[in-house]
């Protein structure tokens, strides 16, 4: 099940040479899990209500091939692993079919106290 989300590259989006900041790659794809997540049918402000968010607790990224101004891109995400606590995901960020970055992605539920705790139960059934 791989989720697609469209980007346009904006003129904010890019650095002094004219390609897209190597920071904003994170923001694309920060942007791209969260819609995923909305998707299956998890509401995070009741997650965060009942005292439990999602935290990012690793990120191993490859830039491979630069985006533009006006470029649209696909962002592409998908879980690789899922256990009662950890959820791995491959993301990749692409013009056509050309990969131009590529993240795997650790989340973990952390609850109010900073402690870890369990995925929810919709995220956990997906590897079932």
């Amino acid at each position: 099940m791989t989720h697609r989300l469209p980007i346009r590259v904006y003129y904010e989006d890019t650095d002094m040479a004219g390609i897209v900041y190597y920071a904003n790659y994170l923001r694309y794809i920060e942007r791209a899990r969260s819609d995923w997540v909305r998707e299956i049918g998890i509401d995070q402000l009741e997650m965060k209500a009942s005292g439990v968010v999602f935290a990012v607790r690793r990120v191993g990224a490859d830039y491979i091939a630069p985006a533009v101004f006006d470029d649209l891109l696909e962002v592409r995400t998908w879980p690789t692993s899922i256990s009662p606590a950890r959820l791995v995901m491959t993301q990749e960020v692409c013009r056509g079919e050309t990969v131009l970055f590529r993240a795997v992605v650790t989340i973990v539920c952390i609850n109010s106290a900073g402690k870890p705790c369990r995925l929810p139960a919709k995220l956990r059934s997906i590897a079932a």
